[in-house]
């Protein structure tokens, strides 16, 4: 479904929990899926073995054409044991103490950004001279990925992932994608075995992985490409919407401006509110009761976080944005096995964007309505095709 206003849920979601915590959809090609719109419903099944998460799964509900299309199968679209091995090699690399020390680094690359702003001034599109830059910086960082390739993989992200590419266009992007981290792994692997210095994550993995044959060179290549869409894509549609939610509101970002202390609450409460990330699917392995009905084996099940987030069980008055509001139990970043292994970063990322941001340039400002900025599309990241402002 697609949104109206970019920083609420499309207005269908309210409709379907009318009829109950679960209720049914036709999907674009026919199939009739279970949309899960509470709160409680929605965490129970998050943590149920019964449902798949298996995107080779020929049963898999795919809701626009190019998800078919696309190799992002890595963590995402695995199911324990595999999902699990994969996990622990990587998790390592996102914990709070590898993401406190890259603090300084996030940092550095905010100041950078925003010294461009300002000098770009006094009018930009805030999403391609900050809120892109900002996480796609800070991901090549992580993973040893040269970052003058940006312009390259962001153009086959934005293939990939947006809703009107046809799923011959996001299979053609998906395999350039692989196949530029298959002759990044091979160039490492050479310079790495010569004596060089490891600069990141994907060096560590070639060297303690791959090299010990743990991991095969498709699969490397395949987890890297994931690891560098989810790393930037995500986090740069919700550092824009948050900012415009945040000039949408300004009391409450002039809290943020009085308190900076303030930022990882409210980077909560965004995360919550926003819920970008809004395109859980599963497929039902055996059945399950729950809330009156039952899911049959084989039954595509859709689970959208920001239906969940706005539940008012869970959230005192949760259509109002709060960045006091003081809660971390939200669903944006999904729940239990497949809960996002780089949460931490992104909390970082937006903490320190979104507090430098309102503190450098305090009279930071829309320069277009909210109704001209163009909504992205339902079934891809949600988010805002630009932010032009000024101060």
């Amino acid at each position: 479904m697609a949104r109206g206003c970019p920083y609420h849920p499309p207005a269908g979601y309210a409709e379907l929990r009318e009829e109950g915590p679960l209720a049914q959809v036709q999907l674009y090609d026919g199939r009739v899926a279970w949309v899960v719109t509470g709160y409680a419903e929605t965490r129970q099944l998050l943590v149920d073995p019964r449902l798949s998460s298996d995107r080779s799964r020929p049963d898999f509900p795919v809701l626009v054409p190019r998800m078919a299309a696309t190799k992002l199968t890595a963590l995402v679209g695995m199911d324990p044991p595999e999902h699990d091995v994969l996990r622990r090699m990587l998790i390592g690399s996102f914990t709070v103490k590898r993401v406190n020390d890259l603090r300084p680094a996030i940092l550095r690359i905010v100041t950078e950004r925003i010294d461009a702003v300002l000098a770009a001034g006094p009018g930009v599109d805030l999403v391609p001279a900050f809120a892109l830059p900002v996480p796609s910086t800070t991901i090549c960082l992580l993973l040893g990925v040269p970052y003058e390739d940006h312009e390259f993989f962001e153009e086959q992200t934005r293939q990939m992932l947006m809703a009107t590419s046809t799923a011959q266009e996001a299979a053609d992007a998906s395999a350039t994608l692989i196949a530029y981290f298959e002759r990044l792994v091979v160039d490492k692997q050479a310079r790495l075995a010569a004596g060089a210095r490891p600069e990141g994550l994907l060096d560590e993995l070639i060297t303690e992985r791959l090299d010990t044959g743990e991991l095969e060179r498709d699969v490397l290549s395949t987890i890297a490409m994931f690891m560098l869409v989810a790393g930037h894509e995500t986090t740069a549609n919700m550092m824009a919407l948050s900012v415009l939610t945040l000039l949408e509101h300004p009391e409450q970002a002039d809290r943020l401006r009085a308190d900076p202390a303030v930022a990882p609450g409210a980077v909560e409460e965004l995360l919550r509110f926003l819920s970008v990330a809004d395109e859980i699917q599963r497929v039902v392995k055996a059945d399950i009761e729950i809330a009156g009905v039952v899911l049959r084996e084989g039954d595509a099940v859709y689970l959208p976080n920001a239906a969940a987030n706005r539940s008012a069980e869970v959230f005192d008055d949760p259509d109002t944005f709060d960045v006091l509001r003081g809660t971390r139990h939200h669903l944006a970043f999904g729940y239990g096995v497949h809960q996002c292994i780089g949460q931490n970063l992104a909390r970082a990322e937006l903490e320190i964007a979104l507090r430098e941001l309102v503190t450098r340039i305090p009279t930071l400002r829309a320069a277009a309505p909210v109704d001209a900025l163009g909504v992205k599309p339902g079934g891809s990241v949600q988010g805002i095709l630009r932010l032009p402002v000024v101060w």
